[in-house]
């Protein structure tokens, strides 16, 4: 929690008296000046709030009284541009607090961003567990990722009731013993999971099969309020299927009903948009991350990831993707292929990698660069916006 700096002014009481960064209540670099709280509001939330011993059920959304839906932390997803995409503000990633739903079809990448997001856990110094409910994880590869396998919880549980009963125990036990540090859960996947129910049964068809949704709704009811105030993020996979007499719109749907979709703060499909080959061997996939909901920035922004069989998300493979799309840079061929970047920067194609990962003072201002063009500025609702156009669309492809 932030210390409160409060103090006294003319006039007005130390209870009355904060300090608010304007517009960017969350960013700990802005200018901070002193706002004087209306009595009336501050005397109801005082009211309330004595009710409540253990807790604050009253906040305000502005000063430094913004625990109850601000997001300070940030657990990277690999690659940056989606970083930026989601959060919509410098070293972004997925919100801790929050519970986040990566979607797609099969071998659309699901799973290794689950990967990149325990590993990036762990380098901030976290605890990272993983519930395989598709009995699917492979040490070799989560190590080729950057996970530390040691320490990586590995839970294999098939009913769903199991795996939110376990999960709740672990919510309890670090906000009881550990409420400093950084804890996150991963579902892969709740496609993949059974049901006490649906273990009972056998292979007949049984009718409306609910009890999945039924389970959801309970645990995301309860888990929402529990990660709310806490160092813990969950991250659900789900795989998406054909919705049955679909015509238009959006052809797909996730299992499990819609409690997941409706509790997550964040919502990513991944959509895999072609293949990278060597001759005719395939080394790895593109992949399209799209933000179909968003409650923490934009909605609907995407990013193109480049994806390798043997080492997972080519990070600056997406930061030339994204100067090109931003026309901030162009690749030339010939017999020596470079990256020509706003600015005069010039970069041998081959080294790009290398180039970025030794030298960072370029890294520094290419990522400034990418900041500048893809974090949306808020604006003023009397600015006029030219070139707009208005769609009927709905669907999330």
């Amino acid at each position: 929690m932030r210390k409160k700096n409060k103090v006294k002014g003319k006039g007005v009481s130390k209870k009355e008296l904060e300090f608010v960064a304007p517009s960017t209540k969350s960013m700990d670099d802005a200018p901070r000046v002193p706002i004087e709280r209306d009595k009336l509001a501050a005397a109801i939330a005082e009211s309330i709030n004595s009710q409540f011993k253990e807790f604050k059920a009253v906040h305000f959304l502005g000063g430094n009284d913004t625990e109850a839906s601000d997001v300070y932390e940030w657990i990277s997803t690999g690659d940056d541009i989606l970083d930026l995409r989601i959060a919509n503000r410098p070293h972004g990633g997925i919100p801790v607090g929050r519970i986040t739903e990566i979607t797609g079809l099969e071998s659309s990448g699901k799973s290794l961003v689950v990967a990149h997001i325990i590993a990036e856990t762990q380098k901030k110094g976290g605890i990272a567990v993983l519930f395989d409910t598709e009995f699917a994880a492979s040490p070799q590869f989560l190590d080729a990722i950057g996970v530390n396998t040691v320490n990586m919880l590995h839970v294999q549980l098939e009913c769903l009731e199991d795996v939110f009963t376990s999960m709740e125990k672990m919510i309890m036990d670090v906000r009881e013993k550990y409420p400093e540090r950084l804890l996150l859960i991963a579902v892969d996947s709740i496609m993949g999971a059974t049901t006490k129910i649906e273990m009972e049964q056998d292979y007949d068809k049984e009718g409306w099969a609910t009890a999945k949704a039924i389970i959801m709704s309970k645990a995301m009811r309860k888990l929402t309020a529990l990660i709310s105030k806490q160092r813990i993020a969950l991250v659900f996979t789900n795989q998406l299927r054909d919705k049955l007499g679909a015509m238009f719109g959006d052809k797909y749907t996730t299992s499990g009903g819609k409690a997941l979709g409706f509790h997550s703060s964040v919502r990513i499909r991944l959509d895999r948009t072609g293949q990278i080959k060597v001759g005719k061997d395939v080394l790895g996939v593109t992949i399209r991350g799209k933000v179909t909901k968003n409650r923490v920035g934009p909605p609907f922004r995407t990013s193109d990831m480049n994806i390798y069989f043997d080492r997972g998300i080519d990070r600056y493979g997406s930061w030339l993707n994204a100067l090109k799309l931003a026309e901030l840079a162009t690749v030339t061929g010939g017999t020596k292929p470079k990256v020509s970047i706003k600015g005069g920067i010039e970069v041998s194609t081959k080294k790009w990698n290398e180039t970025l990962t030794t030298d960072t003072e370029l890294r520094e201002k290419l990522y400034g660069m990418l900041c500048d063009a893809f974090i949306m500025k808020y604006k003023s609702n009397s600015e006029t916006l030219d070139n707009v156009e208005i769609s009927d669309d709905t669907s999330e492809e």
